[in-house]
């Protein structure tokens, strides 16, 4: 039994260094994964075409989600909309600056309409499917139609659990400890070219191995619009993979809050090889030191460009959200990417609200796989007329245009607050200004 055990470890960890790892080391594939998703693509489509055939035997109508789930509503101002009210209930002339007690109906009847199609809330639920992935964690409405299905599905979790997990699983491992191992050796180096090509190189390395653990499958576009040395790298944020999705086809330099644990143990290793911007919690909320931090890195044309999130949270694919404004006020060139998943194969968005960072580790690596497309978009720059809220929108629209995402004008921090006062009083000032 031991003999047994010893030469099945040794034929696995075989397979995974000549299928898995070297490539990942030299950047290429076999094309194992396209085939994958191939075949997995057909299965999706026979399953789902069984469950509509049974579900119409049973005269069961089945749910078909909205392409982006918004409610289409013609634009119209406030004036507007109340004048169309004062117009049929009221003798008075429409221009009358005067309070009218019709007028209560048309904040009524927004407020009921904001509930009815919040834009913001089902941004932070998974994204309904069309097609039944075998997964059932998307759409409550595929359920049990027949034995076949069912034994499909079981099928589909052993091979999940008992085979992909426990691969998927040696794959981070490895991708993880060798990024520690060797970023700390290359940290030991004198600065000079011969480090920055050894640290670009384990770093790539590294993040490609554990794509591979993944089994992510990445579409990437215009690469000749990839971000240069000196710059500021934005996207849209949907789930911490983001970070080794992007770095997996280029060298970055991180900025996010100093952890403990095995993440802080990761940072540090990973510093000592590049300039990543770490920064302290109670810098954090210091906006003026952080800005100041990026700027003196922007500001040296032979540092590596920096990769950030602007909406600060995650959304689930369907949408782009406020950008904060900080990383457009330092006056580098802006380069944005765009970065759509499939959610066919897997959800990537992480609900932190819902899961905790082990409990999504776990659903995305008991996935199918991760599937998604990045488009590196032509650098941008701030016009002399725009100020910081401005371009960042500019940039929030091209990235939303190119991903097929809707743009939203929402700060995803409402995920976990409150409205603001501000939004409030905008909308009675300008009742106040039509009536005063």
């Amino acid at each position: 039994v031991v003999n047994l055990l010893g030469i099945s470890i040794t034929v696995l960890f075989t397979l995974l260094l000549v299928f898995i790892i070297v490539p990942a080391i030299f950047g290429v594939s076999f094309g194992i994964r396209k085939v994958y998703m191939k075949t997995l693509l057909k299965i999706f489509q026979w399953a789902t075409l069984r469950i509509e055939r049974g579900a119409k035997e049973k005269n069961h109508p089945l749910y078909k989600p909205y392409a982006n789930g918004i409610i289409a509503k013609e634009p119209t101002s406030l004036e507007e909309e109340i004048k169309q009210i004062r117009r049929s209930g009221s003798g008075k002339a429409l221009d009358t600056p005067e309070f009218e007690l019709s007028d209560i109906f048309y904040f009524c009847r927004k407020g009921i309409e904001t509930i009815m199609d919040d834009e913001v809330t089902k941004r932070f639920s998974a994204e309904e499917l069309e097609s039944w992935n075998l997964l059932s964690r998307t759409n409550y409405n595929f359920q049990y139609i027949s034995l076949r299905l069912t034994v499909l599905w079981g099928l589909g979790v052993l091979i999940r659990y008992c085979f992909l997990l426990p691969l998927r699983i040696a794959l981070a491992f490895t991708g993880i400890s060798l990024l520690v191992t060797g970023t700390t050796v290359v940290g030991y180096l004198p600065n000079g070219r011969c480090k920055e090509f050894l640290s670009k190189h384990v770093h790539l390395m590294c993040y490609r191995i554990c794509v591979r653990a993944l089994t992510a499958i990445i579409t990437y576009h215009d690469r000749e619009n990839r971000p240069r040395n000196g710059g500021i790298c934005v996207a849209n944020h949907t789930s911490p993979i983001d970070v080794i999705i992007l770095a997996s086809d280029g060298y970055y330099a991180m900025v996010g809050q100093i952890h403990g644990g095995l993440m802080g143990v990761i940072q540090r290793a990973m510093v000592k090889a590049c300039p990543h911007v770490w920064f302290e919690r109670s810098e954090v909320k210091d906006r003026h030191l952080v800005a100041r931090r990026l700027t003196e890195h922007v500001q040296d044309k032979s540092k590596l460009p920096i990769l950030i999130f602007p909406e600060g949270t995650c959304i689930n694919n369907t949408s782009v959200m406020m950008f904060k404004k900080g990383s457009f006020e330092i006056g580098a060139t802006v380069y944005p990417v765009a970065i759509k998943y499939d959610p066919q194969f897997g959800d990537a968005f992480w609900n932190s609200s819902k899961y905790g960072m082990v409990t999504y580790l776990l659903r995305m690596m008991t996935s199918w796989a991760i599937v998604c497309s990045v488009w590196y978009l032509p650098p941008m720059t701030r016009q002399p007329e725009e100020d910081a809220v401005q371009f960042a929108n500019r940039v929030k629209s091209a990235i939303a245009r190119q991903g097929g995402l809707v743009d939203l004008l929402w700060d995803g921090g409402l995920k976990r607050e409150k409205v603001k006062d501000a939004f409030k009083e905008e909308q009675q000032k300008l009742y106040s200004k039509m009536i005063v």
